[in-house]
């Protein structure tokens, strides 16, 4: 009897033991398991924020990629404009010169003479006005000499004439850096092209505003508009204006839906935050 409880005692200590030693299994199991995945999503989150820290780190290369062909775009455009005004202009403006200098020559010449000499005149003319476009068209002389605002006023005036379409315009006076100025204008250049060609517009309406430290650009079309959610094989148009003012520190918001026209809403840093930022 005695060996018998000696071995029923052993029995229940071992099974004791053998439970204990499976508990501790068992807890230990669960810190390794709470172990490793601790360290899986400590390396989630360090290649999560590699990933996050390699985007930005393309986004603004892209952007200042962006920037940089946008500016030697920009110089390309005012050296053409520079070489059109100088030897295009000065070509063309001494063949007029030539050209009124034989019209007295010719009083006593026949008349078909005189008829070719006004259509040469009048083709210098014609050309002397294209040329003076394009340079227009390359370096807007008046973004220098008027301000961005008369400026816009002019592109506004000029586009409504050319497509029909209704302009209302209401612009400030507001000072910018030149890069800013040359960013708006170009934006600006480009929505009513697009307006012309996709938007099937009435009216337009283009303003700019002082909003605190920032100037506000808003061009607003009554148009078709558009998803912008929708993948657009045009859409290209769009990702380079955002770009393009993402480079000089600014924002570019596009509000649109079928039906219901589009809004394109550029904030940029007024003059003195732009200074202080440079």
């Amino acid at each position: 009897m005695n060996l018998e409880r000696w071995l029923g005692a052993t029995a229940v200590l071992a099974g004791l033991l053998a439970l204990v030693l499976y508990a501790r299994l068992r807890a230990l199991q669960r810190t390794v398991l709470r172990e490793q995945a601790r360290q899986l999503e400590q390396a989630r989150e360090q290649e999560r924020a590699q990933l996050d820290a390699l985007v930005r780190q393309r986004t603004l290369q892209l952007t200042e990629l962006t920037h940089h062909l946008q500016t030697a775009r920009e110089d390309e455009r005012s050296r053409l404009a520079r070489n059109l005004h100088d030897d295009l202009g000065a070509l063309l403006t001494s063949a007029k010169l030539d050209a009124a200098r034989i019209r007295p020559r010719l009083a006593g010449a026949p008349p078909e003479a005189l008829e070719r000499l006004a259509h040469l005149v009048e083709m210098l003319n014609g050309a002397i006005a294209l040329g003076r476009r394009i340079i227009e068209d390359l370096r807007p002389s008046t973004l220098t000499n008027l301000g961005l605002a008369a400026t816009l006023e002019i592109l506004a005036r000029e586009f409504a004439e050319r497509s029909g379409v209704e302009v209302h315009c209401a612009l400030a006076h507001i000072p910018l850096p030149a890069a800013s100025e040359l960013v708006v204008y170009r934006l600006v250049q480009e929505a009513v092209t697009n307006i012309s060609k996709y938007a099937g517009a009435r009216h337009v309406w283009l303003d700019m505003a002082q909003r605190g430290e920032q100037v506000e650009v808003l061009v607003r079309d009554d148009g078709v508009g558009f998803d912008p959610a929708a993948k657009r094989g045009s859409a290209y148009g769009l990702v380079g204006m955002r770009y393009r003012v993402e480079a000089v520190h600014g924002t570019l918001e596009v509000l649109s839906a079928p039906g219901q026209g589009t809004v394109l809403r550029v904030r940029l840093p007024g003059l003195s935050v732009a200074s202080y930022a440079a």
